[in-house]
């Protein structure tokens, strides 16, 4: 009995053709199909920007969902009932400091990395992603337009995403640092805890940076990954910590956290909480903290449910950070909504260029005037077929000599001379 014939490598089997080649057939343990292959490929799926949106939004849901089975619907009625016209006109202003402050922050990031961004149509796209954040799904899809269009306006997309993701990490990293220094100072429910654990925490970051030093200075030649991050670091230090926009950005992420503060406290004192502006500031930290996840639906879902524990863990009841937190999502949504007539306004601008663009483009071909009847009255008839006259050329210089008119206009015999010259055989 004859045994087919096996690589030498292992690599798979073979098998002779008629023609006396030999081919071989892949080894599905090898190649990984049908064993590493699926998962790899389901975990690709689940990696893309649209699943992660839906699973954050579906995440969002879940939560929402489960406050409402344990603490019921009254707690949302009670929260919008609560809201008057006063607290809307407070939160409309609040919503101006820190939509103008965050969009001056953007212009200065946009100016560190080189790229020109007025005021004026920063605080207004400012406010349209302001909007599109808190009515569509996920809470980032407003700064993610944002971030695109300016890009596209000013012909370099890398540079405006990258201006737009600074900006949102400035205000972050102030409202982490901020928030640390008053999670671990005032009366909060994680006071304890924190205190606890930011030793260790503080250790893990400094031997972290020791490690990422030593590998750095070990390696003779940068890789590629090591130049683009060296880069971005390059612009992140030019558009956030440079002598020329640091302290400008310092202090309108400083702004514009104790903006979101205060409207946190408006909140509160809406929804009737009396307690005191020290006692409030590390559960709207906490709040706050909680609205960076992405999983919600237009900023809700982490927010209520962080801010009901958070609530029930000081002793004021989770059913009023419950309140507090419906009140605080009414407000900001109502602080936004100027983005709605920036939306309208860029909408009908743009209609209106279209339809210019096209009476501008599209070919004019009147017919023919060929009967007297069809003739306006006021514009005279005239044959079609009649050019222009040419216009007349009476510049002297274009005039030919008199020596070369002479010589044109005399016969080849002509007995005058030509230029003073007398007439010789050759000449003739």
């Amino acid at each position: 009995m004859q045994v087919p014939e096996t690589a030498a490598s292992g690599t798979g089997t073979g098998r002779r053709t008629g023609t006396g080649t030999e081919t071989s057939t892949p080894d599905p343990v090898r190649t990984g199909a049908g064993v590493g292959a699926g998962p790899r490929a389901f975990l690709a799926r689940l990696n893309t920007p649209a699943v992660r949106t839906r699973l954050g939004t579906l995440a969002g849901v879940v939560i929402l969902a489960v406050l409402l089975w344990r603490l019921g619907t009254g707690v949302f009625v009670d929260g919008l009932r609560r809201i008057d016209g006063p607290s809307l006109l407070a939160a409309l202003g609040i919503g101006l400091v820190t939509t103008v402050f965050s969009a001056w922050r953007w212009a200065l990031v946009a100016r560190g990395l080189r790229i020109r961004l007025p005021l004026g149509p920063a605080v207004a796209d400012y406010y349209r992603a302001l909007f599109l954040n808190a009515a569509l799904p996920g809470g980032v899809l407003g700064d993610v337009h944002r971030a695109v269009r300016h890009g596209q306006s000013t012909g370099d997309l890398g540079r405006g995403v990258r201006s737009v993701v600074l900006e949102r990490m400035a205000g972050q990293f102030a409202l982490f640092a901020a928030g640390a220094v008053m999670l671990l100072t005032l009366p909060s429910p994680v006071r304890d805890d924190l205190r606890q654990a930011a030793p260790p925490a503080g250790l893990a970051v400094l031997g972290a940076c020791a490690v990422v030093l030593a590998l750095r200075m070990n390696r003779s030649t940068p890789s590629r990954r090591g130049r683009a991050l060296r880069s971005a670091l390059a612009e992140a230090r030019e558009g956030l910590l440079s002598r020329r926009n640091g302290p400008g950005v310092l202090v309108s992420s400083a702004v514009v956290l104790a903006g979101y503060l205060a409207m946190f406290v408006l909140a509160a004192r809406v929804a009737g909480v009396d307690a005191a502006v020290t006692e409030l500031l590390p559960l709207a930290v906490l709040a706050l903290l909680a609205m960076s996840l992405p999983l919600n639906v237009g900023g809700w879902g982490p927010r209520e449910g962080v801010a009901a524990w958070a609530f029930g863990a000081a002793g004021l009841g989770a059913g009023r950070g419950l309140t507090v937190a419906v009140v605080y999502g009414v407000l900001s949504l109502a602080a936004s909504l100027p983005g709605v007539i920036v939306l309208v306004a860029r909408w009908y601008a743009g209609l209106r260029a279209g339809r210019r663009t096209a009476a501008t483009t599209a070919p004019a071909a009147p017919a023919p005037v060929s009967h007297a009847q069809d003739a306006p009255d006021h514009a005279p008839l005239a044959p079609d077929y009649a050019p222009p006259p040419p216009p007349e050329v009476s510049i002297e210089k274009y005039a030919p000599k008199e020596s070369t008119r002479l010589t044109r206009s005399s016969l080849p015999f002509s007995a005058e001379p030509s230029e003073g010259r007398p007439m010789t055989p050759e000449s003739v």
